[in-house]
């Protein structure tokens, strides 16, 4: 269960630190053969441009799991606190919807792609891993949704404690949690 618990915690993190590695090390290594030795490595900007559209989509998560996605807090801010975990909560349905919707129309476009073969111009690798990042992020989205909607459910029944070490899913205090994390 410990495993569990602490990949919940840290999977989005760690996938994104690797990704980032990578994407800074392709990236140095062009800028160092373009310096040092006036000629470059055909595949590292494709690599670069690949592992950034990895971390965005896995940002997508990490962002909906720490509650720092984009959001207008102007109506949160002077709503009472109950209702304010009504509206988050209408809001993270409209997401999971979006997020459902590009998981399903995602994978189609991944499978399609897939079975053309098409291979990426420098790397040569199969175009549908790079696709595969929309219905992988969409699918961890979905989760990391799908535990907040839970958490305020509980919040509004009055049963369980909605705090960072308990949950991982919030920030701050619990009523700047429910509402929608911070509001800077």
């Amino acid at each position: 269960m410990n495993v569990i618990r602490w990949l919940d915690r840290y999977f989005e993190e760690i996938l994104m630190v690797i990704i980032f590695t990578v994407m800074v090390a392709s990236i140095s290594a062009q800028v160092f053969m373009r310096f040092v030795f006036e000629s470059s490595f055909g595949w590292s900007e494709e690599l670069a441009r690949y592992c950034f559209i990895w971390m965005i989509f896995l940002g997508v998560s990490y962002a909906v799991k720490k509650q720092r996605h984009i959001r207008v807090d102007a109506l949160l801010l002077v709503l009472k606190e109950r209702t304010g975990v009504y509206l988050n909560i209408f809001t993270n349905v409209i997401f999971l919807g979006f997020a459902l919707f590009l998981l399903v129309y995602g994978g189609r476009i991944v499978s399609i792609i897939f079975d053309f073969g098409q291979l990426s111009p420098a790397l040569e690798v199969e175009m549908g891993w790079v696709y595969l990042a929309v219905p992988v992020g969409m699918a961890l989205t979905a989760v990391r949704i799908v535990q907040q909607l839970t958490a305020q459910i509980k919040y509004l029944l009055g049963k369980g404690e909605q705090d960072a070490d308990s949950n991982g899913s919030f920030s701050a205090n619990e009523e700047d949690a429910m509402k929608g994390g911070s509001h800077s």
